[in-house]
């Protein structure tokens, strides 16, 4: 039986959510393969882990411009270097556990275990195949540091591609398959029943709001959104996702009873129903993480995109916008104004729809394990 090692990172959801998916499809669709899921730098230092994640959480929500001189400053520089050097002190550690493995493959979803898997490769510590899998739409150096010693890299998309053999990496070492994406979302769904369970009109428009959850920035500016979409146009209908924000969703109830729309708005906190949920919707309202750009480009979705995180996210953004599947709000847009101008244009609409299924990557998960596994 032949080992598979998968590494992640806990910072945002998307690199766990890319090595899961990588993980249940090697399960469901091939036999003789042991998998071990590890978050990377959870294994090497649980100390470390809980800080760094922390103040990544405190700075997308509270210190943005921090984070943006954190992701630009570690892409060259001091900055860079300093990250390089941690990485090599942590790949000591993460030797023990490769060794104790023994993986006959490695998929890393995460910068840092890609770094320290390429570190210990080119000092002779194993010799097995190394796979690189990107989760944002854009690339960053932390991800490519000796590259050399790495046999797959996975992109999003050609132009992604395109840039990192700009970057010095092999054309044949890269594969444009798209961000991993849980089968899930390749169902069919019964979308009268679903509308049904939450008492929707299946002749209305419905968006899919995501709110931000415990991530959320402008927790203000997020309630006073959905306020305009539900008073401005009242024909549509409204999933809002708080996530595990409590006053989030408190705030949220407080506003359906007292505009009285308990039939056309649905609140709910976490959900484990977001397939079924992108089912039903026409368009999606949300910040631009990876995966959950992935997953509403998969579902035929356009985006309106909102409070991005400097960085990632806004390179996100750029790529949606660019390709005509979706629109950003900016500091002084107003969301409601995008909304009518779309929904009013039922040409315009479709026109998104049909950049959104050009740009898609639905096997994505299925070609990158076709790729290495055959």
């Amino acid at each position: 039986m032949k080992k598979i090692l998968i590494f992640y990172g806990s910072y945002g959801g998307g690199h766990l959510s890319a090595a899961r998916s990588i993980k249940d499809y090697i399960e469901k669709n091939y036999s003789d393969y042991e998998i071990k899921l590890v978050d990377c730098v959870e294994y090497v230092n649980k100390f470390l882990n809980k800080l760094t994640t922390k103040a990544y959480t405190d700075f997308s929500k509270n210190a943005r411009w921090i984070w943006k001189h954190l992701y630009y400053d570690s892409e060259k520089g001091s900055l860079s270097r300093i990250s390089n050097s941690i990485n090599r002190l942590m790949a000591i550690k993460l030797n023990k556990l490769i060794q104790e493995y023994n993986p006959d493959l490695i998929i890393s979803t995460h910068p840092f275990s890609s770094q320290m898997c390429a570190i210990l490769k080119k000092k002779g510590k194993f010799d097995c195949t190394v796979a690189t899998v990107m989760t944002d739409y854009a690339p960053h150096n932390q991800w490519i540091v000796e590259h050399n010693f790495i046999n797959y890299y996975f992109v999003a998309y050609e132009g992604m591609k395109d840039e990192l053999i700009r970057r010095g990496i092999e054309r044949k070492k890269i594969f444009a398959t798209g961000i991993p994406l849980s089968s899930r979302f390749l169902l069919k769904y019964d979308k009268s029943k679903i509308l049904h369970e939450y008492n929707l009109n299946y002749d209305k428009k419905t968006i899919l709001f995501f709110a931000g959850g415990e991530f959320g920035f402008g927790k203000d500016k997020t309630f006073n959104r959905l306020k305009s979409i539900i008073e401005k146009i009242p024909e549509l209908q409204v999933i809002a996702i708080a996530g595990r924000n409590e006053k989030m969703k408190e705030r949220f109830d407080n506003l359906v009873q007292d505009t009285h729309t308990e039939n056309t708005v649905k609140i709910l906190s976490y959900t484990n129903q977001v397939p079924e949920l992108m089912s039903i919707s026409d368009l999606v309202i949300t910040k631009p993480g990876g995966l959950t750009t992935t997953e509403s480009l998969a579902s035929g979705l356009p985006l309106i995109i909102i409070d991005p995180l400097p960085g990632q996210e806004e390179e996100n953004a750029e790529f949606i916008e660019r390709n005509g599947a979706g629109v950003w709000v900016k500091e002084n847009d107003k969301i409601e104004e995008i909304l009518l101008n779309i929904f009013q244009d039922s040409s315009r609409l479709e026109e998104m729809k049909s950049k959104v299924k050009s740009i898609a990557k639905k096997d994505s998960t299925r070609d990158i394990c076709k790729t290495l596994l055959g």
